[in-house]
C-alpha cells in the first residue's frame, strides 16, 4: 500500500492493490475528500503506472468516510488566490485537474467510480468520466458553481450539454443536486447499487470483469423526477437567453415547480448563469472532451479574476451569511460583451510556466 502527501499521519490519497483491482481512496474525510493540487498529481501519476501494469485489470475510485466521495475542489484556497490578485496557482491546479479528467475519460482499463454520498464539482470530474459509474440510494450529485459566481467545469459542460433534452442546462443553471435516478437520467452515472451491497461489489471486482460484477448486484434505479418534468423543463430552457428562460418558467402560474426554479436561478450569480448557458451552447458543438476542457480552463481563469467568484465564496463558505451581493445584480443587466470576455485567452501573466509541457 502506498499513499500520497501526509496530513498528520494519514495520506490524502491511499492507493491499494487487491486481486485484479487498483483502488484509489480519497482520504480527507473531514473535508468530504475535497480535492487539492497534490491529490490531483498523485492520482494522475498512479493512473499512468497502473495503465501499463498487467496485474491491474480494473481501477476503482472510492471516498473514505461516511459523507461522500468528494465535495469538489478546495475552494478556500481558490478564494485566497482570487483575493490576492494572482490566480496563477489556481490556474495551474485547474490545468492539471482537467488533464486528469481527460485521462480518466480515455483510460485504457475499466475505471469504476463508486459515487456514494455527496459528489460535487471536482468529484464529478473524478467519477463521471469513468467507464462504470455507480450510484446508491445515498448519492447526491451536483454542480453548485453558479451559487458561488463560478461556472461548471471538470468537463461538466461536455457532459451536461449532451444530457437528454435540456436537463443538463436545468442542472447547471440551478446549481442543484440530484439523487441516483436523476443522475443516471442526466448522464452522470450508469447503474444503481444499494450502499449495503458495495462491500460485496468491491470484493467481486477483485476477481471478475466489472460488467459481470456490477450486473449481479445492480437494481433498477429510482424513477427520475427530472425525466418526468421534461414537459416543462425542455421548452423553458430552450427559450434563448437567461431572461427568456426566466420568463418561460414563469409563464404558467399553476406550475409551482417552474416558478420556484426561476427564483432559484435568480438567486445565483447573474453573470455566472449567463456564462454557463453560453458555455453549454458552445460545448454542445465542440468535437471532444479535451476541447470542452480547454474552453473551461479559459472560463475558469477569467472567473477567478471577477468580483462574483470572491463574493460568492465569501457568502457561502467564509462568512456564511448566504447573502452575496452580485455584480451585476440581475440577468437583465448582464452585457453580452461581459459574457464573451470569459471565453478569451488567459492573461499571459497567469499562465503556468510549464504549460507548454501539458
Amino acid at each position: 500500500m502506498s499513499g500520497g502527501q501526509e496530513t498528520g499521519s494519514e495520506p490524502e490519497v491511499v492507493f491499494t492493490r487487491r486481486g485484479r483491482v487498483g483502488e484509489i481512496a480519497l482520504n480527507r474525510p473531514r473535508a468530504i475528500n475535497a480535492l487539492n493540487h497534490s491529490m490531483v498529481t498523485l492520482i494522475r501519476r498512479q493512473l499512468e503506472a497502473w495503465a501499463t501494469d498487467d496485474g491491474v485489470a480494473t481501477v476503482v475510485l472510492v471516498g473514505r468516510g461516511e459523507r461522500g466521495l468528494c465535495a469538489g475542489g478546495d475552494i478556500v484556497s481558490l478564494y485566497h488566490d482570487a483575493t490576492s490578485g494572482d490566480p496563477s496557482s489556481s490556474i495551474a491546479f485547474w490545468r492539471d485537474e482537467y488533464a486528469l479528467n481527460a485521462a480518466i475519460a480515455r483510460y485504457p482499463k475499466p475505471y469504476v467510480a463508486i459515487m456514494d454520498g455527496l459528489v460535487l464539482g471536482g468529484g464529478i470530474g473524478l467519477s463521471a468520466h469513468g467507464s462504470h459509474r455507480i450510484v446508491t440510494e445515498r448519492s447526491k450529485l451536483g454542480l453548485p458553481e453558479t451559487g458561488i459566481g463560478f461556472i461548471p467545469d471538470v468537463g461538466a459542460t461536455w457532459l451536461l450539454s449532451r444530457s437528454p433534452g435540456r436537463l443538463g442546462t436545468y442542472l447547471a443553471l440551478t446549481a442543484g443536486s440530484v439523487g441516483a435516478g436523476d443522475a443516471i437520467e442526466v448522464g452522470l452515472a450508469d447503474r444503481f447499487v444499494r450502499s449495503d451491497c458495495l462491500p460485496e461489489l468491491l470484493a467481486a471486482l477483485e476477481t471478475q470483469e466489472p460488467d459481470a460484477a456490477i450486473a449481479a448486484l445492480a437494481e433498477p434505479a429510482p424513477e427520475s423526477e427530472l425525466g418526468t418534468a421534461r414537459w416543462w423543463i425542455d421548452p423553458a430552457f430552450s427559450a434563448g437567453g437567461v431572461t427568456r428562460i426566466l420568463a418561460a418558467l414563469r409563464a404558467d402560474p399553476a406550475n409551482e415547480r417552474a416558478i420556484a426554479t426561476a427564483a432559484t436561478i435568480e438567486a445565483k450569480s447573474p453573470i455566472a448563469v449567463a456564462v454557463t448557458l453560453e458555455a453549454l451552447a458552445r460545448a454542445s458543438v465542440l468535437p471532444d472532451l479535451e476541447a470542452a476542457l480547454a474552453q473551461e480552463l479559459r472560463v475558469s481563469a477569467h472567473s477567478i479574476t471577477t468580483p462574483d467568484f470572491a463574493e460568492g465564496v465569501r457568502a457561502q463558505v467564509i462568512d456564511k451569511d448566504r447573502n452575496p451581493r452580485w455584480r451585476p445584480a440581475s440577468a437583465s443587466e448582464v452585457e453580452p460583451e461581459a459574457v464573451e470576455a470569459y471565453f478569451g485567452e488567459i492573461d499571459p501573466r497567469f499562465v503556468p510556466v510549464d504549460a507548454h509541457n501539458h
